[in-house]
């Protein structure tokens, strides 16, 4: 949205620049958007559809996850969902473990295509030279025809069979970033982990490649999920490259505001905004939570100093937010005959705070643990 006034010597309307948006309103409206502001009575599949997937690299973190943002959720609401097969886990945005919607994995994934050759190129690329990868797959999903599953370790070995002097771990990775294949449960459910178990997704009917409209349609649902935000956060959210030219596409729907930098954030258009001052209670956010990753300035959500103690390396720590900014980290570990819950503060916290991180600790352990369990919770 441009911003007009009248010219009161030509009586003329000149331009006078986008509406700015201050961090804290970003803050504000992406807690919304990721239902963090308060808990909602959405059903799981909604949830995980207005989110845009949960980060799936561990099985408990989608479980996580949702329970910080639904009102009355339990882990057998999700495992349901894994189980009937109305939500799929798969490597996705970043090349990483998601669970999605199937309408959405269907819309999402021919979109993230080159990103994942790139991917593989460049983490097996020299492994799998002189393998024919059209042929490659082609094997896969005969080997997982007829609803069979194979873990990728047994998948990278029967393919290895089949092209002697091959590497087979490196069979099995290039399969996992070329094809559109899912994890089927048991795996991804609670507390259930091990080697990934591939099947094939013929069932879904997914599009070989992206159309400029699926394009299109994933910028809008980036923005519904994350935005105000640049071109460049949504790079940082999808790891596609290209996206300048889609938002240009769609920026006569879009509505436009500016960061108190002067940078172009996009949004869709009548997306509420909202207010600085709304409260925002403390929550628990899992391992990878895409709350933290989803912008490429993260400043909405942490400064930078908090992000260079939680983003290390690949690793993306479980967090606290406060007021709505990540204030702590947070682990939980099975001591002895209990389970402890710690909180390490990334700055000093006041005592109220500190009663509240506890309160909503003590909830989380309600959750995640037996009835009967012993636990503790330690704010270091």
């Amino acid at each position: 949205m441009t911003k007009t006034s009248r010219d009161i010597r030509s009586g003329r309307a000149r331009r006078t620049g986008p509406d700015v948006l201050s961090l804290r309103v970003l803050n504000r409206t992406l807690l919304e958007r990721q239902l963090l502001l308060r808990r909602s009575e959405l059903s799981v599949v909604t949830a995980v559809e207005r989110v845009l997937g949960l980060n799936a690299q561990d099985a408990n973190l989608p479980y996580l996850a949702l329970w910080s943002r639904l009102e009355k959720f339990a882990i057998e609401d999700l495992t349901a969902a894994i189980e009937d097969r109305t939500l799929v886990r798969s490597t996705m945005m970043r090349a990483t473990q998601h669970l999605m919607s199937v309408p959405d994995f269907r819309l999402v994934r021919p979109v993230l295509a080159p990103l994942l050759r790139r991917v593989q190129r460049n983490a097996f690329g020299r492994r799998t030279s002189g393998v024919d990868l059209e042929a490659l797959l082609v094997d896969a999903r005969e080997l997982l025809a007829d609803g069979r599953v194979l873990t990728r370790p047994e998948l990278g070995r029967l393919l290895a069979r089949q092209r002697p002097g091959a590497d087979s771990t490196a069979l099995g990775w290039t399969v996992q970033y070329l094809a559109p294949f899912v994890h089927p449960a048991p795996s991804g459910t609670w507390n259930t982990r091990g080697a990934t178990p591939f099947a094939d997704a013929d069932w879904i009917g997914m599009r070989p490649e992206a159309t400029a409209e699926d394009c299109g349609q994933v910028v809008r649902r980036y923005l519904a999920a994350f935005g105000p935000a640049t071109v460049s956060d949504a790079r940082a959210w999808s790891g596609v490259g290209g996206l300048r030219e889609v938002f240009e596409q769609l920026r006569p729907e879009l509505r436009v505001y500016a960061d108190e930098l002067g940078r172009e954030l996009f949004d869709i258009a009548d997306a509420p905004i909202p207010s600085a001052d709304v409260p925002a209670p403390v929550r628990f956010l899992p391992d990878f939570d895409a709350t933290l990753l989803a912008h490429a300035d993260r400043t909405r959500i942490m400064t930078k100093e908090v992000r260079a103690e939680v983003c290390v390396g690949a690793a993306v720590a479980a967090t606290v937010l406060v007021d709505g900014a990540v204030t702590a980290t947070w682990t939980q570990s099975r001591v002895d005959d209990g389970t402890v819950l710690t909180v390490r503060p990334l700055r000093p916290v006041s005592t109220a705070e500190r009663g509240a991180i506890e309160a909503e600790a003590v909830r989380l352990l309600g959750f995640s643990t037996p009835a009967d369990a012993r636990w503790d919770v330690r704010v270091l």
